[in-house]
């Protein structure tokens, strides 16, 4: 009988152990169990580098959705963001693929407009801005062509 006991507590811390090993394989995957929420819109990016799937979309340092595919549409990188459901984009808003830090990760972050018009779901976001081109900036820099704002440049007199 003793013996019995033992054999259903252990059993039960194991069964207890694999839900939570589940639980967390689901979290830090980020998988969806359910079903996707929210709606998808698109963006067309000059340039989309280091954005990855599941990557976040973010207003205001607030997570709104996620990237849910990167293909090439033309010329331009396309993202398909899935917004979460009770958010709603203006047709003016600007989507911008930004980095946490100097190497950090990738997100997309949307500036609100000022638009009464909705984007529609399965609608393109107009205004996309690509991050910046490190390797070009510091050649530009150590080539001299690099200015500030209201800085005009002066040419050598002979």
């Amino acid at each position: 009988m003793n013996h019995t006991r033992t054999e259903i507590i252990v059993g039960v811390f194991v069964l207890a152990g694999l839900v939570c090993l589940g639980y967390l394989a689901i979290r830090l995957g980020k998988l969806e169990l359910f079903g996707t929420q929210g709606y998808v819109v698109f963006g067309d990016f000059v340039s989309v580098a280091g954005i990855k799937l599941g990557d976040p979309i973010e207003i205001a340092g607030v997570r709104i959705g996620k990237v849910e595919g990167i293909s090439l549409a033309d010329d331009r990188a396309r993202l398909t963001l899935r917004v979460s459901e009770g958010v709603k984009l203006q047709e003016d808003v600007i989507a911008s693929v930004r980095a946490r830090g100097l190497i950090g990760d990738k997100f997309v972050l949307v500036t609100p407009g000022a638009s009464d018009k909705i984007i529609a779901p399965g609608g393109k976001i107009r205004e996309t801005d690509s991050p910046p081109d490190i390797p070009d900036l510091i050649g530009k820099f150590v080539g001299g062509d690099l200015t500030t704002k209201g800085e005009k440049k002066v040419e050598p007199q002979k």
